[in-house]
C-alpha cells in the first residue's frame, strides 16, 4: 500500500514536469508569433486570405519574423511601418481581408492583374494614408463603397477591369487630392455620369469607358475638357464629346447644327509602323490614335485611313500619279529618341489644356499608372483659309522641327491628312507665364519673385534669339506673348507656337515647291489674326492688315511681355492707359518721373534690393517697344543686356 502511494506520487511529479514542458512550448510558440509587429499580423491575414499562390511569392511572409519589412512586395519606413504593398501580376487568388485597413502608414496598395474577388471591404478605407490604390484587372464585385471618400490623401484610383456594379459614387469629388488618375473603366457601373464629376480638376485623367452608363454627359466643368475616349464603350451615353446626339423633343431641336470650332487634338508619340494602312475612320484616326477629337458632325462622318508608313528618317513613299501624297494620312516622327509605340497611344487619354486661333491643345497621357505614364501635348491645327499640299506642309513642319533649343518647345512628330493636321510636342508641366502672372485654370504657383521673373525673361530672350539666328532664312515667330511662354517645374521658360503663324494664318498662301522655306515675307497679318487684347502684343507696323511680321516685330512683342513681367498688368494697361496700352502707360510714368511703385507689380515692392535691376529691365523693355522698328535692338543685344542685369 505504501509502495502504491509512492508510485502515484512519482507519477504526479512527472505530470507536473510534463505540464511545465508543454506550457513552456506553448509560451515559446505564442511569444514567437506575437513578436511580429501589428503590421505584420495584418499582412498575415492577407496571406491567409490568398487561396492560391502558384509562384509562392508569399512564402517569405513568416509569423516567426519580428518585422514584415523584408517580405516580398513589402516596403516600410524607418519606423518599421508598412508603407507599400506591391503584389501586381503574381497570379494570386483570394480576397482582401478587413485587417489591411489597420495599416495606418500604408500609402500604396497595388494588387492589379491577379484574381482577387468578393466585394471590396469597407474597412480597407480605414487606411487613410493611401494615396495610390490599384485594384485593376481582378474579379472584385459589388458596389464601390461610399466610404472610399475617407481616403483624403488619395491621388490615384484604378479599379478598372473588374465586375463592380451600381451607380458611380457622386461624392468622389470629395477626394480633393484626386488629381492623378480615376479609372473606373471596364466594369458594370450603370446610371448617369454625375454632374459633380465636372468639379474634378482638369489635371485628372478620367476613364469611364466600357460600362453600362446611360443618359446625357453633363456639360459642366472639367467634363467639357474630356475627350471621347473617357466615355466610349457606353452605348447609351450621348452628348458632347461623343458623336451620339441626345434625343430631344421635336420643338427643341435646332434647325441648324451649331458651328463647333474644331477643338480637336490628340496625342501621338513615336510608333513604328509597316507600309500598309489601317482602315480606320477619321474619328478613329484622330479620336483614337490621337486620343481625343472634338469635331463637328460632318467631320465625324468622313472616312480616312491612317497610313502606318515607316517613320523617322525614311521619306514617305510617292503616291500614284494623280493622287495627292498624304491623302490617306501620314504620321511622321521627327526625333529618333521619341520611342513611344503607336499601340500605347491608342490607349491614351487626353483632355483640353488650351485653345487659341491656331487650334486646340490637349495634354495626352499614355502608358501605365502614376510614375510610368508618358505625357505629350498635341495641337489640332485650325485650317484657316490655307490649303496645304502634303509636300509643302512637310517642308514647313520639318523646318520647325529643326529649330532645337533648351528654351523652345520641341516638335516631336506630326500627322497630315487633307482635313486633319496635328503637331506633337513635349508637354511643359507648369502652364504659361500668362497664368503665372495673372492667374488662370490650373495655376498653383505662388507670386513670382524678381529672381524668377528675370530668369524667365532671360530664358525667353535666349529662345527667341535662337529662332532669329539659327538659320540664314531669318525665321520669325510672329506671335510672341505671355501665353506662348511655358514654364516647367523649375520655372525654366520655353517658347511655344513657333511656326504656327505660317501654318494657320487666315490669309497665308502656302509656299510653292520652289520656295519651300519659312521667311519673314511669308507671314502675313490678317484681320482674323487678332482680338483687341492680342493686338497689344503686335508692333504698330504689324497691326495693319496685309503687313508682314518681321524679327523687329517679334522684338516689340517680347518688349510687351517684359513689361507684363515687370508690372503684372495685362498688355491693355488697364483703366489708366487711355486705351493706348501698357507700353504707353509705362512711357508716361517714366516721362513724368512718377514713382516706380505706380507701375511695378505690387508683389515685387518688397524686393527693394532689386530696384536697380528692375529699372534696367524697364529700359530694355522700352527699347524693344520703340515705335520705329529701326530703333529696336537685335534680339542678341536684348539677351546680352538682360544677362548683364544680374551683375549690377
Amino acid at each position: 500500500m505504501q509502495k502504491d502511494a509512492i508510485f502515484m506520487k512519482k507519477i504526479m511529479n512527472l505530470s507536473k514536469h510534463f505540464g511545465l514542458v508543454i506550457l513552456c512550448l506553448l509560451t515559446f510558440g505564442i511569444s514567437a508569433i506575437f513578436s511580429l509587429n501589428s503590421d505584420g499580423l495584418s499582412l498575415l491575414a492577407l496571406k491567409s486570405a490568398v487561396s492560391s499562390d502558384p509562384s509562392e511569392f508569399l512564402s517569405s511572409w513568416s509569423e516567426l519574423d519580428s518585422s514584415p519589412c523584408h517580405w516580398n512586395g513589402i516596403t516600410c519606413d524607418h519606423n518599421q511601418k508598412v508603407t507599400s504593398i506591391s503584389l501586381s501580376k503574381k497570379n494570386l487568388t483570394g480576397y482582401i481581408p478587413s485587417e489591411i485597413g489597420a495599416l495606418s502608414s500604408l500609402s500604396i496598395l497595388s494588387l492589379s492583374y491577379n484574381n482577387f474577388s468578393k466585394p471590396i471591404p469597407i474597412h480597407l478605407f480605414n487606411a487613410t494614408s493611401l494615396h495610390s490604390l490599384d485594384l485593376s484587372n481582378n474579379a472584385f464585385t459589388g458596389f464601390l463603397p461610399p466610404q472610399i471618400t475617407s481616403l483624403a490623401n488619395l491621388n490615384h484610383l484604378d479599379v478598372s477591369a473588374n465586375s463592380l456594379n451600381g451607380s458611380l459614387p457622386e461624392d468622389l469629388t470629395d477626394l480633393t487630392r484626386l488629381t492623378g488618375t480615376l479609372n473606373l473603366s471596364y466594369n458594370r457601373f450603370s446610371g448617369g455620369v454625375p454632374a459633380s464629376y465636372g468639379e474634378f480638376p482638369v489635371t485628372l485623367s478620367l476613364d469611364l469607358r466600357h460600362n453600362n452608363l446611360t443618359g446625357k454627359i453633363p456639360s459642366v466643368g472639367s467634363l467639357l475638357n474630356q475627350g471621347p475616349t473617357a466615355f466610349s464603350g457606353n452605348p447609351f451615353l450621348c452628348g458632347f464629346p461623343l458623336d451620339t446626339p441626345c434625343a430631344e423633343p421635336e420643338a427643341q431641336k435646332p434647325s441648324v447644327l451649331p458651328n463647333l470650332e474644331n477643338p480637336n487634338d490628340g496625342f501621338v508619340e513615336k510608333g513604328k509602323s509597316g507600309n500598309g494602312s489601317v482602315a480606320v475612320s477619321l474619328i478613329s484616326g484622330v479620336s483614337v490614335v490621337i486620343g481625343v477629337v472634338f469635331v463637328s458632325v460632318w467631320v465625324l462622318r468622313k472616312k480616312w485611313k491612317l497610313d502606318e508608313g515607316k517613320m523617322g528618317k525614311e521619306k514617305l513613299e510617292k503616291a500614284p500619279e494623280g493622287n495627292e501624297e498624304g491623302q490617306k494620312g501620314k504620321y511622321v516622327v521627327l526625333d529618333e529618341r521619341f520611342v513611344m509605340e503607336l499601340e500605347d497611344l491608342l490607349r491614351a487619354s487626353a483632355y483640353v489644356v488650351g485653345k487659341s486661333r491656331s487650334g486646340i491643345v490637349y495634354k495626352v497621357v499614355a502608358g501605365g499608372g502614376s510614375g510610368r505614364a508618358a505625357v505629350v501635348a498635341v495641337r489640332r491645327l485650325s485650317e484657316g483659309d490655307a490649303t496645304w499640299r502634303f509636300k509643302e506642309f512637310e517642308t514647313e513642319v520639318e523646318a520647325i522641327g529643326k529649330v532645337q533649343h533648351p528654351n523652345v518647345v520641341r516638335l516631336r512628330a506630326y500627322y497630315y491628312a487633307s482635313d486633319e493636321k496635328l503637331l506633337v510636342t513635349d508637354f511643359i508641366r507648369n502652364g504659361s507665364l500668362h497664368n503665372a502672372l495673372h492667374g488662370g485654370l490650373g495655376n498653383s504657383l505662388p507670386p513670382l519673385s524678381w529672381a524668377a521673373r528675370l530668369k524667365i525673361a532671360q530664358d525667353t530672350a535666349l529662345g527667341l534669339m535662337h529662332i532669329h539666328e539659327c538659320s540664314p532664312r531669318k525665321y520669325v515667330h510672329g506671335n510672341i506673348k505671355s501665353s506662348k511662354v511655358l514654364l516647367d517645374d523649375e520655372l525654366q521658360a520655353y517658347i511655344s507656337g513657333f511656326g504656327l503663324t505660317r501654318l494657320v494664318s487666315g490669309s497665308s498662301k502656302p509656299i510653292n515647291s520652289s520656295t519651300k522655306k519659312l521667311s519673314t515675307s511669308q507671314i502675313i497679318v490678317s484681320p482674323k489674326n487678332s482680338t483687341s487684347s492680342c493686338m497689344m502684343y503686335a508692333a504698330p507696323e504689324a497691326r495693319v492688315p496685309g503687313s508682314k511680321f518681321t524679327q523687329k516685330s517679334d522684338i516689340y512683342s517680347f518688349g510687351i511681355v517684359l513689361l507684363e513681367i515687370l508690372t503684372g498688368r495685362l498688355p491693355d494697361g488697364g483703366s489708366e492707359d487711355d486705351g493706348k496700352g501698357l507700353e504707353s502707360l509705362v512711357r508716361k510714368v517714366f516721362r513724368q518721373e512718377r514713382p516706380l511703385s505706380e507701375i511695378i507689380d505690387p508683389a515685387l515692392l518688397n524686393e527693394v534690393h532689386a530696384k536697380k535691376q528692375v529699372v534696367a529691365a524697364f529700359h530694355i523693355a522700352l527699347n524693344c517697344t520703340e515705335l520705329d522698328p529701326e530703333l529696336r535692338p537685335r534680339m542678341r543685344t536684348v539677351s546680352d543686356n538682360l544677362d548683364r542685369i544680374k551683375l549690377q
